[in-house]
């Protein structure tokens, strides 16, 4: 039977916890979601919780098992798979014993949805209603997934004393296993770009190939910014007779926790190349993997296999998800950040919200806080912020760095150091401090910043989950970092699941600020402002290579501007605000046209 989504949109992946249940509060309504499953112990602890919670038995998976990384996983999504379920048979049977419950379902979906069409005409015609509804769920109403998010960087070597593991062990290796070793039916989406060995890893599961019936029991979702790297990626697991399912283009800047800027090109312009080249991307990724298939001895489809297409980042009114959907064709737009003020739908401890919905604008920022040393979209004012700069003073900066996902610098330490630790700040600031009479007092304190300013991602995202659920955190406190896109900015109240699945759909609004700009102008925005950063923070000689970059990130710009003045000029969508959409793209225009990339001086 096909599954037809209920819904056209999604909750991406944010953090490590705060979507780490999300899957068991809002799957049996038709929402898909996405669980981080980088850290384990979290995972673990949140077994632990839920097999309490739902009286399902619970033993322990320390770290003295063999494959625990990939064992506590499995586990933990195996659990999870079963509260959904039988939360979605009681969800069938309450829809079909309650026509209150029913109709208040139905005010949820889509306007335009075939399946909320149904409903309506068999309540309308209220004959043998109950056995009729009965077949109707049970036809089809399918739960959302439960996807999971592999950041293919995050793939640490590991090490037992001083030897170093098999390759399968390293952190995201493990994790895949996990996955694949579960009873989910889903997909994991690979963010933060190309792994070649972890892509190799996927040949040793044959629940990612394509079965008799030519289904793919498990399924693979790539996180992009562009329509090349797409191309790549796809292409690469093609040739391993690996099918990529799902496109997810997430606009580079304007977006939740890790920002992975693209040379400048605008969300619109990437949409518009995905839907001119769809089939390219298909013929291309299916000749490729049949011949593999073929090599293989195994089944291979004669005719390609579904791909989807979907995107996220900034999206925030009825008007823009239509916009999407319609425009480009897209299958599904993902909702992030706004999803961190329902609680019915995301892990958020109450002192971390209260600071989502008071935070403004200038509260939201791009940082330097990640190890990874990727921009990392935040808030002012965590709890881990506090404590960090506590420490600091107290010239104790650094983590204690006790889970270690992060620890990828092997500068002093071959088994890995984290940048966030305090055992490689020390080093730095000694190092900073012999070369003290190097600097102006000025370009000192900078440099001691960009040391202690790192935050520890692994402990600070993940203490929501445990203080919402009153789980206890051992060792150093790091408080709390949330990754809210700087969206966040415009929803500033606690909203039911309810309420934001009509907000989203157009019923009713839960948006109370009157500033918010459109999507493409704050992206454009963005990159405004970030193009102007990274030419300002360049010092001593700029090389023919950054010159050529900044001279095509311009240019990249403007061609985004030109798009979408011509597309929003013959469009139906966004006619309210068509004249402030127009004058604000005429405006960055000009900003953009004052930023002078320096010209290298002639010898």
């Amino acid at each position: 039977m096909t599954k037809r989504p209920l819904h056209t949109f999604h909750i991406p992946v944010m953090g490590l916890a705060y979507t780490i249940d999300s899957p068991i509060k809002v799957a049996q309504y038709g929402i898909s979601s996405v669980i981080s499953i980088a850290d384990d112990e979290l995972i673990e602890k949140m077994r632990n919780f839920y097999s309490t919670k739902f009286n399902f038995p619970y033993e322990e998976i320390t770290q003295k098992f063999y494959d625990y990384r990939a064992e506590r996983i499995t586990s933990y999504l195996n659990l999870v798979d079963k509260i959904v379920k039988q939360k979605f048979e009681n969800f069938k049977t309450e829809l079909a014993e309650s026509k209150t419950a029913l109709e208040n379902f139905i005010a949820t979906l889509p306007n335009t949805s075939d399946i909320k069409n149904g409903f309506q005409n068999l309540l309308d015609d209220g004959i043998s209603f109950r056995e009729n509804i009965r077949n109707y769920i049970e036809a089809n109403l399918f739960p959302g997934e439960i996807d999971v998010n592999i950041m293919t960087k995050l793939d640490k070597d590991n090490f037992i004393k001083n030897e170093q593991l098999p390759i399968e062990f390293n952190d995201a290796h493990a994790a895949l296993r996990g996955f694949a070793k579960s009873n989910l039916e889903s997909s994991v989406v690979l963010s933060a770009g190309m792994n070649p060995r972890l892509y190799s890893y996927f040949e040793n599961f044959a629940d990612f190939f394509p079965n008799e019936k030519n289904e793919l029991k498990k399924k693979i979702t790539l996180k992009v910014s562009d329509f090349r790297s797409a191309m790549i990626q796809g292409n690469f697991l093609a040739k391993k007779g690996i099918w990529v399912s799902e496109y997810r283009i997430e606009s580079g800047l304007n977006c939740g926790g890790h920002a992975f800027a693209t040379d400048g090109l605008l969300l619109g312009t990437i949409l518009e190349e995905f839907k001119q080249k769809k089939e390219q991307l298909i013929q291309s990724a299916h000749e490729l993997m049949v011949k593999a298939l073929q090599q293989k001895k195994l089944h291979f489809p004669e005719k390609p296999l579904e791909l989807k297409i979907t995107v996220q980042g900034g999206v925030g009114t009825s008007e823009e998800h239509e916009f999407l959907l319609e425009q480009y064709q897209v299958d599904s737009v993902g909702w992030g950040s706004p999803f961190l003020l329902v609680p019915e739908a995301t892990s958020v401890d109450q002192t971390t919200r209260n600071l989502l919905i008071n935070a403004k604008e200038k509260d939201l920022y791009l940082s330097h806080i990640s190890p990874l040393g990727v921009p990392f979209n935040t808030v002012r004012g965590t709890t881990n912020e506090i404590l960090k700069q506590k420490r600091i003073q107290e010239n104790k900066a650094g983590s204690s760095c006790p889970k270690k996902f992060l620890a990828l610098s092997k500068e002093y330490d071959p088994h890995g150091i984290c940048t966030a630790s305090k055992k490689y700040q020390d080093i730095k600031l000694d190092e900073l401090e012999n070369m003290k009479n190097e600097f102006t007092s000025d370009l000192f304190e900078k440099a001691k910043i960009k040391i202690t300013e790192k935050s520890c991602l692994c402990v600070g995202l993940a203490n929501a989950s445990y203080l919402e659920n009153n789980i206890k955190i051992q060792g150093q406190a790091q408080g709390v970092v949330i990754c809210p896109g700087p969206n966040m900015a415009y929803f500033d109240q606690e909203v039911s699941l309810n309420d934001m699945m009509h907000h989203i759909y157009g019923n009713k609004s839960v948006l109370r600020a009157n500033n918010r700009p459109n999507l493409f102008v704050k992206e454009l925005k963005m990159y405004i402002d970030y193009f102007r950063n990274e030419i300002e923070a360049i010092s001593g000689e700029v090389t023919a290579n950054q010159l050529k970059k900044w001279n095509s990130f311009k240019t990249n710009l403007f061609e985004g501007i030109d798009y979408y003045q011509h597309l929003l000029a013959s469009s139906f969508y966004f006619k309210k605000d068509a004249e402030k959409i127009k004058y604000q793209f005429d405006f960055y225009k000009l900003e953009l046209e004052a930023i002078k990339i320096p010209i290298p001086q002639l010898v």
